[in-house]
């Protein structure tokens, strides 16, 4: 997880990930709480705790001034989403 830019917004590239289904990753960030907004081949979009921006490489930004919370997103993106 790296801080990007200005101060609230991390990006989170996994380590291994080439790319990913946008649906199969998108789906389960849905069931974990988050709702969805934009749905394209592109990139999906994400409200809730925070706000993020999932992408077809498996990249993940976060926009959050919580660090801790930007954390515990990177952490379940690693090792839960993007595994499936």
């Amino acid at each position: 997880m790296e801080l990007c830019g200005a101060k609230g917004s991390y990006q989170i590239v996994p380590d291994g990930v080439e790319s990913i289904d946008l649906d199969v990753v998108g789906a389960a960030i849905e069931a974990s709480g988050f709702e969805v907004g934009v749905r394209s081949r592109l990139c999906w979009t994400f409200t809730g705790r925070c706000e993020m921006t999932l992408y077809p490489s498996g990249k993940l930004m976060v926009r959050t001034e919580d660090k801790d919370l930007a954390g515990e997103v990177a952490q379940q993106h690693v090792s839960e989403w993007v595994r499936l």
